[in-house]
């Protein structure tokens, strides 16, 4: 996968509509996008949530598979540090996650195509902004470089 960052041409861009996945804690981020929802807070419908019960359950592969499976973005959404309902699951995500960019970078996906946020169960609007911007985003940059595949991205609790 080395040195395939090759990005969407003009044409493509504007009729680029992207495949976000989004994995929510379920305490607080999952809260926070069910508020947007109930409070009708618009966001682009392009986004799948993962509802996993806290950030610190989300491991590095899981990005990898769903950039490998062709997603354009990845977002990553959590309690807010010091909030954690696992006490520090969200600090481990902190952590393990800096190491996500450079590890995108060095195999060839642009890293903006992956971040890390923290929202709270009442925050619904910060949620449906987030998920704007970051599809805006997406879209400036353009189609994953990886070919979409079908099936579904797993996620295996062992």
């Amino acid at each position: 996968m080395k040195n395939i960052q090759i990005e969407g041409t003009k044409e493509q861009k504007r009729n680029f509509e992207p495949e976000i996945l989004v994995f929510c804690c379920n305490w607080c981020s999952y809260a926070g996008a069910d508020l947007a929802g109930v409070s009708r807070f618009q966001y682009p419908p392009n986004i799948r949530i993962i509802r996993v019960m806290c950030s610190g359950r989300v491991e590095p592969v899981f990005i990898l598979d769903a950039f490998q499976k062709g997603i354009d973005g990845v977002l990553i959404t959590g309690c807010h540090i010091g909030d954690c309902h696992y006490i520090s699951g969200n600090e481990r995500t902190q952590e393990r996650m800096e190491h996500m960019k450079p590890l995108l970078k060095n195999i060839g996906i642009n890293e903006k195509r992956f971040e890390l946020h923290w929202i709270s169960a009442s925050e619904g609007k910060q949620f449906a902004e987030l998920i704007r911007d970051f599809t805006e985003k997406i879209k400036q940059i353009g189609p994953s470089p990886l070919p979409k595949k079908l099936g579904k991205i797993e996620i295996r609790n062992e």
